[in-house]
């Protein structure tokens, strides 16, 4: 008698592959109908929650992972100008005031939360931490916390926060721009395209064999920064590429989930999303504040100390008669603050040290 396949033989596998890039492909199409914010990672992500947890998943090979954090870290650094700190310094005591209120504020509820046994003390601050959603996803893996609950936190702010702006725009007379449509394919150089991918892959496991913490996400984004803006090596990021490197993210955090993380996640929805509309509320005490005391319109003021996510805020930026460059400074100097301070506070505030 012939033995029988095991659910890991070839076949099965590339079954299960199938299944779920075509479950991705159908979900993801459907977050970008309702606009949804980082439908790219999210869709991903949720086909891989839905066959994990029923038994179907597959591994994706660690070295995939690992890249795609490297190439997440270059499309920060494209998006982060060497021109960034002379920007902060021109209005260094505001950005400096709103950044740390947010912060603060974010890791106060986050300690919260913690001490209220939600959730685990580091994800618990990880999920409560401003800035970018699925950078502070990768960093938290790198700290300890369950980057499932994580990705679980971050998300859910960021399709409140990408509403509530929304909202907030239109109540304040801004008509809503539509998305401007997406080039997948758009003319770039094949040679730079594999030239950035080979340095997203090289600098990865570079921080990955110095053993520095975030090294695979942190020393592309420093180091592209270097290499690209100050022109010896150009970054091209197509978005094709980028919806590939989203999707193995999506499909690498998704992959962990189990029954129990479901059932944690369920537990905590109520206090973490009271958490989240809290945030919003006090970021918008700090931009009612900007409004009084310095004349910053109200829209920019409230863009710039909204608690992420940094591209969802961008887009509604870039579509709305806001300062776009005040609102980018203070998003973009806040997730540097974080990337600085976080581990620190997430090791501090997790030991009860309050």
């Amino acid at each position: 008698m012939s033995p029988q396949p095991s659910p890991q033989t070839s076949p099965n596998r590339a079954l299960r592959w199938c299944v779920l890039v075509l479950l991705s492909i159908l979900i993801t199409t459907g977050f970008e109908a309702l606009h949804l914010p980082a439908a790219l990672l999210l869709g991903p992500m949720v086909a891989a929650i839905i066959l994990a947890v029923r038994g179907y998943g597959v591994s994706l090979p660690a070295p995939a992972m690992t890249a795609a954090q490297g190439l997440v870290g270059l499309m920060v650094a494209s998006v982060l100008p060497l021109s960034l700190m002379s920007e902060v310094m021109a209005d260094w005591p505001i950005v400096m005031a709103g950044t740390l209120f947010t912060i603060i504020a974010s890791s106060l509820l986050g300690w919260l939360l913690a001490r209220s046994g939600a959730l685990p003390g580091t994800t618990a601050i990880w999920g409560s931490s401003p800035g970018a959603a699925a950078a502070m996803t990768l960093l938290s893996g790198a700290y300890g916390a369950d980057m499932r609950l994580v990705a679980f936190m971050q998300y859910m702010r960021v399709a409140c926060v990408a509403v509530v702006a929304t909202v907030v725009a239109r109540l304040l007379g801004v008509a809503d721009s539509p998305a401007p449509e997406i080039v997948w394919f758009p003319a770039m150089p094949a040679l730079g395209v594999a030239q950035t991918i080979a340095l997203a892959v090289v600098l990865a496991f570079a921080g990955q064999r110095l053993r520095l913490p975030g090294g695979t996400f942190l020393l592309p984004i420093f180091a592209g920064m270097a290499l690209s803006q100050t022109g010896w090596l150009p970054l091209y990021l197509p978005p094709w590429l980028l919806a590939l490197t989203y999707a193995a993210i999506g499909w690498a955090i998704g992959l962990r989930f189990t029954r129990a993380t479901i059932r944690d996640a369920r537990r905590a929805f109520l206090r973490v999303f009271a958490s989240t509309l809290v945030l919003i509320a006090v970021c918008g005490g700090a931009a009612w504040a900007l409004v009084r005391f310095t004349g910053i319109d109200p829209l920019t003021a409230y863009l710039a100390t909204s608690p992420g996510g940094m591209d969802s805020i961008a887009i509604i930026a870039a579509s709305t008669p806001v300062d776009v460059a005040f609102v980018m400074v203070m998003h973009m100097s806040r997730f540097l603050l974080v990337l600085l301070l976080g581990p620190m506070l997430a090791r501090w505030l997790s030991r009860g040290q309050f």
